[in-house]
């Protein structure tokens, strides 16, 4: 027996930062078998300045400093360039890395630092990109109230919030299915306004969610420099005030727009280099304690910044030996154990009973439909495997279990769940639930009459793909070993 059941929103979506300019893209099977859940959404950082001299490589390449002296003293940010829009490479960076998180069951969240003199048709180009890509959400030009992005050194103010209200009405027009991410300034508690509020305030209105960007603790001279306690490179936070500054922002927000929108964190951790390992990952507990304690349920998410980081800004450090290794730590042992709490975890409702073939829509890691059957363990077993025979072995499937989740990729046939097992042994016989959900096979939303998805303006095939899971696939349960040699027996 199967019954159909239904993706949910859980009360804080947590994000993944995965790449940017202190740090490479891991791929999603490395992160997936390290946290052992999939996150909402992965966040990918670029940069897009196509009429640029040097365009399209990396400004720290093309335009290299003998003597390095920032991060962004370039004449665009030293992200990874976007590809699309103007080159029109689909199939380069970003999108490789879109559709293989798409595929495990993720939403994409794009940054996109971009040169805000490009026109509405330059933009056109960019929306066009994105339209496969089904509840993706970008951000633009991020931190616009500061003063150390290319950005800021190329517009004033008021042009860079023109420039966000121009890409919102590209976006609501061409790509429907994006959602636009305004990060702007915060709450002040000396005045209590938020930074720059008047001259953002429109912006603030054509936006789809609010965000803002705030670090327990951050050494902003990396990687010029150290921090020490001689220079003054770097900053400390009280935890407990940078969360009623957050708090406070999504407040003010509501009282000068007159609107209630998703309030979102796009960057928050503290950073090593200024705290030292462990009491990074104390602040970054307390912060997640304190939103789980607070009944307003005010965030809708935060980005965690990042999985592996160059510098001490993740849960992994970059090995600097070979940039394919990361060092694991100690905030990764704390953020998995509060990432698998019942606060962060998306709920999974049951519905009616089905039987096959079932017909599965997948909108997003917040809204889809999956199916669910019932397995029996007299106790912890020795094998429990999940075989995909036939039409299955060709499908894209994401499994949960336990709060555990497993992909199978297409061409796959055999998917080991008893992983889930090496953390939780059963005390007792137990029925549990396996889960099944297709997301998109490769990544990308089509539409139904097969027409060019750049071509075709509305449409359901937007927001959600579907497929036929056309039954369910084999479980092997094993409660004892093949074999037992008890040679350490009398």
């Amino acid at each position: 027996m199967a019954n159909k059941v239904l993706l949910k929103s859980p009360g804080c979506a947590l994000d993944m930062g995965d790449g940017s300019e202190r740090g490479l893209y891991v791929n999603q099977d490395y992160i997936l078998q390290k946290m052992g859940k999939i996150h909402r959404g992965i966040s990918l950082m670029y940069t897009y300045y196509p009429n640029d001299k040097g365009w399209p490589g990396r400004a720290s390449i093309v335009h290299k400093q003998e003597t390095p002296t920032g991060a962004w003293d370039y004449p665009y940010e030293d992200y990874f360039p976007y590809r699309g829009g103007k080159e029109g490479l689909r199939n380069d960076e970003p999108f490789c890395f879109m559709k293989e998180i798409r595929q495990r069951g993720q939403d994409v969240v794009l940054t996109l630092t971009m040169d805000p003199a490009l026109t509405k048709e330059e933009v056109i180009q960019v929306a066009q990109d994105l339209r496969p890509y089904g509840r993706i959400l970008l951000r633009v030009n991020h931190e616009c109230t500061g003063s150390w992005f290319c950005f800021n050194k190329r517009a004033s103010y008021q042009q860079l919030a023109d420039f966000f209200c121009l890409v919102c009405d590209v976006m609501h027009e061409y790509a429907p299915n994006v959602k636009v991410i305004l990060c702007a300034g915060m709450w002040q508690k000396e005045t209590g306004k938020l930074e720059m509020e008047e001259i953002f305030l429109e912006a603030h209105k054509k936006a789809d969610i609010w965000s803002g960007d705030q670090y327990l603790s951050l050494h902003w001279g990396w990687p010029v420099d150290v921090a020490t306690k001689e220079n003054s490179n770097y900053a400390c936070y009280d935890v407990d005030a940078v969360y009623e500054k957050a708090k406070n922002t999504y407040l003010r927000l509501k009282e000068i727009t007159g609107q209630d929108k998703p309030m979102v964190l796009s960057e928050l951790n503290g950073d090593g280099d200024v705290t030292g390992a462990f009491e990074q990952s104390n602040m970054m507990k307390h912060f997640m304690e304190l939103l789980q304690k607070d009944e307003d349920r005010w965030l809708s998410a935060f980005t965690l910044y990042q999985f592996r980081d160059d510098g001490r800004l993740g849960l992994e450090i970059t090995n600097p030996n070979n940039n394919d290794v990361g060092i694991e730590q100690p905030i990764l042992k704390m953020y998995k154990q509060e990432l698998h709490k019942s606060f962060f975890t998306h709920p999974i409702e049951t519905k009616e009973e089905v039987s096959f073939p079932v017909k599965l829509r997948w909108g997003g890691s917040e809204d889809a439909e999956g199916v669910e059957t019932t397995v029996h363990f007299d106790k912890t077993p020795s094998f429990f495997e999940v075989y995909f025979k036939d039409e299955l072995e060709d499908a894209n499937i994401m499994m949960e279990f336990g709060g555990y989740w497993f992909y199978k990729a297409p061409g796959v046939k055999c998917v080991d769940l008893m992983s889930y097992f090496f953390e939780n042994s059963l005390e007792k016989p137990a029925d549990m639930k396996l889960r099944f959900f297709c997301p998109p096979k490769d990544g990308l939303n089509h539409p139904e009459d097969g027409t060019d998805p750049y071509a075709t303006k509305d449409g359901d095939w937007l927001t959600n793909s579907y497929a036929v899971l056309p039954e369910l696939p084999e479980i092997r349960i094993e409660q004892e070993p093949v074999a037992l040699f008890k040679h350490y027996d009398d």
